[in-house]
């Protein structure tokens, strides 16, 4: 059952026509894993939302994107994806913001196969490029028009995911996820200004990878470098850790102490 603004709702979901989600884009989402109910890193989850919509120049109480997620993580048992999706709301024709917008809430559940969690995946390098000059590029915008035929474009190939670069050639991130890579001793993800998304997973093995003994850096990363990693891997919040097992014709070892390290240290703090 849907929560719609300010409340579940048990039939269809009306919608206004006229809101600027629907005609432009303009608003965010997030999804968050809920373990029976449970919903896991919420406060990062709640924190990147609220703070998304205030980029985009509009506002809405933490407490309302609480209220809608547990409400619909309550009824989802087993392993559930969270969707939460804010609009700037309705407003008159043309682009310019309504002056005093009201922000729209819904937020919904589906279920995830066991399984997803932590499986391996392969990547397809797809010759859309990644905008990193764009502020879109920093949140979970509606505009994911890119991602959707990138992916389209992987499946076709026989391949799970997108691997994007951004407009200077270099590794910006997968179609639904953050990327590191394993070299040498260190483990290395793209910076936020290659236009990636501050993932609420990545920023979690960014903490909890020092704790391990691991070296972590933020930084430019090319396509020759990335392919010699020893290993790689993809997060997001419902896959967690998703080794990288080949891209394109080039496959990688499915299984590295670094990366193992890391999933078991994540499960844990995952409750999974």
């Amino acid at each position: 059952m849907p929560w719609f603004d300010g409340a579940l709702v048990d039939g269809p979901v009306p919608f206004d026509l006229a809101d600027r989600g629907l005609t432009l884009g303009d608003g965010v989402f997030d999804t968050a894993l809920a373990v029976d109910g449970r919903l896991v890193f919420e406060a990062a989850h709640v924190a990147r939302l609220a703070a998304a919509t205030q980029a985009l120049g509009f506002t809405i109480a933490p407490e309302r994107i609480i209220e809608a997620m547990r409400a619909v993580a309550d009824g989802a048992g087993g392993l559930a994806a969270i969707r939460t999706t804010v609009t700037r709301g309705s407003g008159p024709r043309g682009l310019a913001p309504p002056p005093e917008p009201r922000p729209v809430l819904w937020a919904s559940a589906a279920p995830l196969p066991p399984a997803l969690p932590f499986a391996t995946l392969t990547l397809h390098e797809t010759n859309i490029r990644r905008n990193d000059t764009s502020p879109a590029a920093r949140w979970k915008t509606l505009g994911y028009l890119d991602a959707v035929l990138a992916a389209g474009e992987a499946r076709a190939a026989g391949f799970d995911e997108a691997l994007f670069r951004n407009t200077r050639g270099r590794i910006a991130c997968a179609g639904t996820g953050n990327l590191f890579a394993v070299i040498g001793p260190r483990l290395v993800t793209p910076s936020l200004s290659e236009g990636v998304l501050a993932g609420i997973v990545r920023a979690e093995l960014l903490e909890l990878a020092p704790t391990l003994g691991f070296e972590v850096e933020e930084r430019p990363l090319d396509l020759q470098e990335f392919l010699g990693a020893e290993a790689m891997f993809l997060t997001n919040s419902l896959r967690g850790i998703a080794p990288v097992r080949a891209i394109g014709a080039r496959t990688f070892a499915e299984s590295h102490p670094t990366v193992t390290a890391l999933v078991a240290a994540l499960r844990r703090v995952m409750g999974l």
